[in-house]
């Protein structure tokens, strides 16, 4: 090659660097300032695990000391059937939780939940469960009205090397923010003040560590800036990595300012409910032979159970999605496992709903309307009629 042509292409390649300029980021929290770190300076807005188990453990019984003031009670025993829900991961497939919790509402025995918990797909359904069946029109538009360009943006084939993800999220946090404005945000306060908690599960890729945000908490805190945690945790227990862009949160560690970066809850686990050590006190009067109050556990997987054979290409990209999808499946399929074997311990009645052989559908690109309304279509029908919970994972 004449050197003339290859300064040229040099002085191109150089070019080409400069216009795709890593993203830049704050200083990360270092590792020995870990603790006492905070957002807003709410006390209570989040729950790192493991080093927060006493502080969640404590946000546990302070609920359910609101539950009893405002249900006028005077003894723990009195308290009604605690109703938990956990909403899991899933990305277009949380079309069928939408369903099955609108369907569960036109059938009539929909309840109202003491908990509910969210990741991914399911932070974004999870404010609705919470604040019940007059929202489900909202609900039912989040998965069937939206199109692709709702939640995201390719960055095209650069981005791979160049960027810190293949598309954009920001149509996704614009979808978010439509939806959850101050009147929603009020609502979850109000639902956090009788008692009742909303957890939203993220992944800290900086510590490696799960992070629980405590959005009731946060939307009754009163802060100005309240609304827009709380849409930016959702974006961030949404986030794919590598798909979306992770988010970053400024945060304050010993006074200094820092930022953390956060990814998809799924990260660490599909769905979740409870920290073992909030049940130790049910599980001692268990033991003792003394009553506890009843309590239901009912568990949305947006996903199916049953493996889903494909051909793979002898090719180092196959190879490597087919591999991470078989994790990521098995990690669902782990924790409903899981989460039975806690309930099991913990004398809770469990309930499993999951996307079964029945449904057929399929679509061509991620977040497709026609699949997301028939998939929502079969939950909700399913749902209507009397939705037939597994009382175990399959």
């Amino acid at each position: 090659m004449p050197a003339l042509s290859r300064r040229g292409l040099l002085a191109g390649g150089t070019a080409l660097l400069a216009g795709c300029a890593m993203p830049d980021r704050g200083p990360p929290v270092p590792q020995s300032a870990s603790n006492g770190v905070t957002v807003l300076g709410v006390p209570n807005e989040r729950f790192v695990l493991p080093q927060d188990l006493h502080a969640i453990e404590a946000e546990f019984r302070e609920a359910g000391r609101r539950r009893m003031r405002h249900l006028g009670l005077t003894h723990p025993s009195q308290l009604p059937r605690f109703q938990l829900l956990g909403v899991s991961g899933g990305g277009e497939d949380g079309a069928f939780g939408a369903g099955l919790l609108c369907g569960w509402t036109a059938h009539g025995t929909r309840p109202e939940f003491e908990l509910v918990t969210g990741v991914s797909t399911g932070a974004l359904t999870a404010p609705f469960a919470f604040l019940g069946a007059q929202w489900d029109d909202a609900l039912r538009s989040v998965y069937t009205d939206i199109t692709p360009g709702d939640v995201l943006r390719s960055r095209g084939i650069l981005a791979a090397i160049f960027d810190d993800a293949l598309a954009d999220s920001a149509p996704l946090f614009r979808t978010i923010s439509r939806y959850l404005d101050e009147r929603m945000l009020a609502a979850i306060a109000r639902g956090h003040e009788s008692g009742r908690l909303l957890l939203i599960g993220s992944t800290n890729l900086d510590a490696q560590l799960p992070v629980i945000w405590n959005v009731g908490a946060i939307a009754a805190s009163g802060h100005p800036r309240a609304l827009e945690l709380v849409r930016r945790i959702l974006l961030a227990s949404a986030s794919i990595p590598g798909a979306f862009p992770p988010v970053m949160f400024d945060v304050v560690a010993n006074g200094t300012p820092h930022q953390e970066m956060h990814v998809d809850g799924g990260a660490f686990a599909q769905v979740f409910l409870y920290p073992r050590q909030v049940t130790e006190l049910r599980r001692e009067r268990l033991r003792r032979g003394q009553p506890v109050v009843p309590a239901s556990a009912w568990i949305i997987r947006n996903g199916r159970l049953d493996a889903q054979w494909a051909a793979v290409d002898r090719r180092a990209m196959s190879i490597a999605g087919r591999a991470i999808s078989t994790m990521i499946a098995s990690s669902g399929y782990n924790d409903v496992v899981r989460i039975w074997n806690t309930t099991q311990r913990d004398g809770i009645d469990y309930n499993l709903a999951f996307i079964p052989r029945a449904f057929t559908a399929t679509y061509t690109e991620p977040f497709e309307q026609t699949y997301m309304r028939a998939l929502f279509a079969f939950g909700f029908d399913r749902a209507r009629r009397g939705y037939d919970w597994a009382k175990q994972p399959p």
